[in-house]
């Protein structure tokens, strides 16, 4: 059963999603603010989030940042805030699709299927990722021929594959791994990104796939 929160601050419409999202067999959560939201992210790890804009302590712009952060869950905004650039703030924070109040019951329940099919296509494509001679499957956290990774390489190596040709910059992967307090300890990385290489690359010297950036960052090349 799919797992839904739903994220608002006005209890009619906690309660008609709700109602509504259960009788389509939807497992649903919901949560009146933004960090009632965060938490029951991470603890409950929904399969899709539904969050307005407007919430009494956070704004939802800054609940989608802290979100993709560390989940690539596909998040709704279902928003009274009509203007372009909220739509574009919304979605370049990592929003997946935009749905303005008052809504279309029926649209919004089409809009959340669209978006639950895309983010079933993407996590196909993470369970077959080649680097190399090797296929890395993200959703089983294996990788082809037995090859073990430690938990630190996994966590590495998913930043950089869920964000294929983008540069991840250093200080990014070191407060993502390790935590704010080490974002200067840039032989870590250069630790670890070099035990990758030795095994996913086919010539770990001259890597195809995980590739350095001096001075800034590294990068995955499909």
């Amino acid at each position: 059963m799919t797992k839904i929160l739903v994220v608002d601050d006005e209890p009619q419409i906690l309660r008609a999603l709700r109602i509504n999202l259960t009788a389509r067999h939807y497992e649903v959560a919901v949560a009146a603010d933004g960090s009632s939201a965060l938490r029951e992210a991470a603890e409950w790890h929904p399969d899709l989030i539904v969050l307005d804009l407007g919430l009494p302590d956070i704004d939802g712009i800054d609940v989608i940042h802290g979100l993709r952060g560390w989940t690539r869950t596909p998040i709704v905004v279902l928003s009274g805030r009509a203007g372009n650039q909220d739509k574009i703030d919304a979605l370049d924070a990592g929003a997946d699709d935009y749905v303005t109040k008052p809504f279309g019951l029926e649209e919004f329940l089409a809009r959340i299927r669209a978006v639950s099919r895309r983010a079933a296509i993407q996590e196909a494509e993470l369970a077959s990722i080649e680097i190399g001679d090797r296929v890395v499957d993200l959703v089983g956290k294996t990788v082809s021929g037995g090859l073990r990774l430690t938990p630190t390489e996994w966590h590495i190596l998913e930043i950089l594959l869920r964000n294929p040709g983008k540069l991840i910059p250093q200080r990014y992967l070191l407060a993502e791994v390790w935590g704010s307090k080490h974002v200067k300890e840039t032989h870590y990385l250069r630790q670890y990104m070099a035990q990758l290489r030795k095994k996913l690359e086919r010539d770990p010297v001259h890597p195809v796939h995980l590739i350095t950036e001096p001075g800034m960052g590294y990068r995955f090349i499909p």
